[in-house]
């Protein structure tokens, strides 16, 4: 009998690209402090918070595997994280036109009972087109893209900020790169076919 499978994320597009896998799993909240530790780089932060949450959750649920992962997007070294209201995502979106960012997504799968833990980065370079104020402002309007790292949702409307996506893990963008989780979970014995 396969053990069961928990998403550590409380993230529509996470639950929303984890059903892909046509496999069962429940969803529970971390609980994790998501503030970035002093001259933390955000490949490190992305990787550190994935880790975290599935950790926070594996200890509520040891018999399960479960999966945490986090996005940074960053920007020349600067993390940007979810903006929360219009006005920070503007400011973002502001800083990013014309630049080139690295999202950085991270996923990690724990298990306790059996004493698995892996995690992984996939990063994805974007180009941001030079976008006018009205542009960002009616992309804001129409997206509201407030719970998203960087303001970018590039599942929507999202996709006319960009110039170029780069990345051998799709997914990992929108914020769960599948291809990297489905290698963890078969090596963490759940069979997805």
């Amino acid at each position: 009998m396969q053990r069961p499978v928990i998403l550590a994320s409380t993230s529509r597009y996470r639950r929303e690209l984890l059903a892909r896998f046509l496999l069962p799993f429940d969803v529970h909240a971390p609980g994790v402090d998501e503030t970035p530790l002093p001259n933390e780089a955000p490949s490190v932060l992305a990787e550190r918070l994935a880790l975290e949450k599935a950790v926070a959750v594996a200890r509520r649920f040891p018999d399960a595997v479960v999966i945490g992962s986090d996005q940074v997007a960053d920007l020349a070294g600067e993390p940007l994280g979810k903006p929360g209201n219009h006005a920070r995502a503007t400011d973002q979106l502001r800083r990013m036109r014309g630049k080139t960012l690295v999202f950085q997504t991270a996923v990690a799968v724990v298990c306790q009972a059996a004493g698995f833990s892996q995690r992984d980065l996939a990063p994805v370079r974007v180009v941001f087109r030079n976008l006018s104020d009205a542009a960002i402002e009616r992309y804001l309007l129409a997206e509201q893209p407030y719970d998203c790292a960087g303001s970018a949702k590039s599942e929507g409307l999202g996709i006319a900020l960009l110039e170029a996506i780069d990345s051998d893990d799709p997914t990992a963008l929108v914020g769960l790169p599948l291809i990297r989780t489905a290698n963890m979970l078969r090596a963490a014995g759940i069979d997805l076919l």
